[in-house]
């Protein structure tokens, strides 16, 4: 099938505490949506059957509680009937956005995914129910290609959201479609948790996944376009990931992904929006992935003497390292119950130093969550102090066989070459209890190859 997604740089307000009337609010939505029909026209003109826009990318972002409240649009959460909002306009108050995305929708023939901010009225009698009687959500939109709201989501983990509420229970979203069945619908800081991503995904096998986000990147291990591309293939599935574009916040990594193949942009150059249009197969059940494949030998654990280990700071994280000197060798380095091992030949010596780290601990910045990760990473200078640091350039061809005695299932295969440009594994997978990644000679210079395990029990 034929999808498409779109970076979106959002006209945003100078003044997004400042408290205005619906009617401005309306006017700065509308220019967002003014772009969003053009780049609809454009996806739909190219053969696209569906198309995915960011999150926070109609009404912006930095609200408080109440000054979101004109920029919300009110989405019945419950599917007890159909609705059409560009058909039946008069149904529901306040429906001024989601009205012109589903007439976008319907006008091009085309599937549509939005985020826009909803309201829903509560009851006092409800414990849950905020003290200004209404929830307010940061929610997914799914649109038929016939304007038909097909299914709504609610973000569940809230990323420094205040002007949102988390809801109640999570929500499953999905969406049957025509052309490619089922596709499962979350939202940004989402795809690092078990509910509901993981949990929607294995509960009902889904395949495709629609992701819009507002992902502010984070290297070595946390740059848009690498998580994707790993969640793709850790959970053998298709995602379609719409990211906002804003350089100057870190925010730019959108693409299409198969858990073989991507179509990406990256830009932290140049400003303006871009659309991604690409033809992917449609996965239907679990074929046989190179997850399963058996690898080379992993070799005998550490015979040879490592080098001396040493403590730096990676992504607020405490690892541990080894430094990877040489041309060859084999090393190991290791944390509480987690040991990372490497073999590696470089093919030309390079005055860059790289070095193996190892975590297994809470992470507790901007969100607390339990890694185990294994990475090889190029430090930003010569000195040890430099590892794990954010770079971005790298000329070291590197062949290497990664591997842990992971104790949780939830893997992310990370590899990310010079440029933020993606590589894919020759094979990876698991044998006699760990968990490998091998790889003869990247497309360019190697900036990280990691393991990044989830140990969602621990969070």
């Amino acid at each position: 099938y034929v999808a498409a997604v779109y970076e979106h740089e959002s006209v945003l307000s100078p003044t997004p505490a400042a408290l205005v009337e619906r009617r401005s609010a309306l006017e700065l939505m509308g220019r967002n949506l003014d772009i969003y029909e053009q780049q609809v026209l454009a996806a739909a003109r190219q053969g696209a059957q569906i198309i995915v826009f960011p999150e926070d990318g109609i009404h912006g972002f930095n609200f408080t509680r109440s000054s979101i409240y004109p920029y919300l649009d009110f989405v019945p959460h419950s599917h007890s009937r159909k609705w059409n909002p560009c058909r039946e306009p008069y149904l529901f108050n306040d429906t001024e956005v989601i009205q012109r995305l589903s007439c976008m929708a319907l006008k091009n023939k085309i599937f549509l995914v939005a985020n826009l901010g909803t309201k829903q009225p509560c009851e006092r009698s409800d414990p849950r129910c905020p003290p200004d009687g209404r929830y307010q959500f940061n929610t997914n939109v799914a649109l038929a290609a016939d304007g038909a709201l097909l299914a709504t989501y609610r973000k569940h983990n809230l990323y420094f959201e205040y002007a949102f509420d988390t809801p109640p229970e999570p929500d499953y979203a999905f969406f049957d479609t025509p052309f490619a069945g089922k596709f499962g619908m979350f939202t940004c800081f989402d795809i690092l948790f078990f509910e509901p991503a993981v949990n929607l995904i294995r509960q009902y096998n889904l395949k495709q996944i629609v992701y819009p986000t507002a992902w502010m990147n984070q290297l070595p291990l946390l740059s848009a376009v690498e998580f994707q591309q790993a969640f793709a293939t850790a959970f053998n599935v298709n995602i379609l990931a719409a990211n906002i574009h804003h350089p100057t916040l870190g925010m730019t990594g959108s693409g299409i992904y198969t858990p073989v193949k991507s179509f990406i942009y990256h830009n932290m150059e140049s400003y303006g929006g871009k659309l991604i249009v690409a033809e992917i197969p449609v996965i239907t059940a679990d074929y046989k992935t190179n997850l399963e494949k058996t690898p080379g030998r992993v070799s005998e654990k550490g015979k040879e003497q490592s080098p001396p280990s040493f403590y730096a700071e990676m992504m607020y994280d405490n690892f541990t390292f080894v430094p990877v000197w040489g041309e060859k060798g084999e090393l190991q380095v290791c944390a509480n119950t987690l040991c990372c091992y490497l073999n590696y030949r470089r093919a030309v010596l390079t005055d860059e130093l790289y070095a193996l780290g190892v975590f297994d601990g809470l992470h507790t910045v901007h969100g607390t969550y339990y890694v185990q990760a294994c990475a090889l990473v190029k430090c930003g200078g010569l000195s040890f102090s430099t590892c794990g640091q954010e770079v971005t350039d790298a000329t070291a061809l590197i062949d290497f066989q990664l591997w842990g005695n992971m104790s949780t299932p939830y893997i992310f295969p990370l590899l990310l070459t010079s440029g933020i440009t993606l590589d894919f594994a020759d094979h990876m997978g698991w044998k006699n209890n760990h968990y490998f990644l091998s790889k003869n000679r990247t497309s360019s210079g190697l900036l990280t190859a990691a393991l990044y395990g989830r140990w969602y029990e621990k969070d």
